[in-house]
């Protein structure tokens, strides 16, 4: 929980506490005693407790039910058994104070205290997420009240006020838990937005990066094409078609080039062989490291080979991250694999 949302429960505890406790203060002033002075004490000490139970219990997250509230931190649910205790202590109060009045006194304020106290405690029910507890309490109460005093006076001397206090609760839990969800929304909105935008510049600097490469490769082929006029001798047209090679592995298999899958392919080309790389995503959710000892096997493997004809192949195989295939012409002149190596996606440990 935060600082902020810490000062604000300690300040609503607060008052909660100072409201409750003046009710019961209005409870124990009387100019004359009721008839059973010790059951209108202990209903009084009854609905402290209670209250003040359902006001400071730390109730279990609910990260399940809510994952809002549970972002936010809070403790809001009261649990089944405090509730059970606050619709008994609605169910009780009222008539214990009614009882301890006598018959002479029932209209006196240390008889009908019990009213909005019954409000005040399904009130704070209300807050703590348990709202059919909160409305059975105001309904025993009310059917107490008009068993007692009728239901015209126990109206007028505090239950519509018992009502109103806990529709009003609701009414503020259900506004305060959609404005916690539109938060969490938009705080989800925006780190999914935040997110693109990286991605974005990411994919930006990769093409940036890519075009420079190019650039580099095939700029200085291009510029000497330009320059004799398109008359290349076969010097120029070997360095031109690995310069077409080189643009064509850094678009069909970028996952698998590093620097020293690079060099070893500049060097089979020189060698008279030719290379085509295909990325088909065989590295995805491999680990940094493990790419690393992929690309390594990779450009070891090319640096040994003398075939005539080399296709290294990525796909997202569950066992194998790439292939390499060589292929060369025989006696008849006819081609036959002579190499064929898989590069395991996980590493022999060993």
């Amino acid at each position: 929980m935060t600082l902020r949302a810490l000062r604000m429960r300690t300040v609503l505890s607060a008052l909660g506490v100072a409201f409750t406790g003046y009710l019961a203060a209005a409870a124990l002033l009387w100019t004359t005693p009721p008839v059973l002075p010790i059951v209108q004490i202990a209903s009084v000490a009854l609905f402290l407790a209670t209250t003040w139970l359902c006001i400071f219990w730390n109730a279990r997250t609910e990260e399940a039910a809510d994952p809002v509230r549970a972002r936010l931190g809070e403790r809001a649910l009261l649990p089944g058994w405090a509730a059970v205790l606050a619709v008994t202590t609605a169910a009780i109060v009222p008539n214990a104070s009614w009882l301890a009045a006598g018959p002479d006194a029932r209209f006196a304020g240390y008889a009908t205290w019990s009213l909005g106290a019954v409000g005040a405690l399904m009130s704070i029910v209300m807050v703590r997420r348990r709202p059919w507890s909160a409305w059975t309490g105001v309904a025993l109460a009310g059917v107490s009240s008009a068993l007692w005093i009728g239901l015209p006076s126990a109206m007028a001397f505090g239950l519509v006020g018992a009502v109103l206090w806990v529709g009003v609760a609701q009414l503020l839990t259900r506004l305060l838990d959609g404005a916690a969800r539109d938060t969490f929304e938009l705080t989800r909105l925006q780190r999914e937005a935040s997110e693109w935008l990286a991605s974005q510049e990411g994919m930006r600097r990769e093409r940036r990066t890519q075009i420079q490469r190019a650039l580099a490769v095939a700029g200085p082929v291009l510029a000497h094409t330009v320059a004799v006029g398109g008359h290349l001798d076969a010097t120029a047209r070997v360095l031109a078609r690995n310069a077409e090679a080189t643009l064509r592995d850094e678009i069909r298999g970028t996952a698998l080039l590093d620097d020293g899958v690079r060099a070893a392919l500049v060097a089979a080309r020189a060698a008279g062989s030719s290379v085509s790389m295909q990325d088909e995503g065989g590295l995805d959710g491999i680990d940094a490291a493990r790419r690393e000892a992929v690309r390594d096997e990779v450009a070891r493997v090319l640096w040994q080979t003398r075939s005539q004809h080399i296709i290294v192949r990525s796909s997202p195989h569950e066992d194998v991250a790439v292939t390499i295939v060589g292929r060369s012409a025989d006696g008849d002149g006819e081609e036959t694999v002579d190499l064929w190596h898989e590069v395991p996606r996980v590493g022999d440990e060993s």
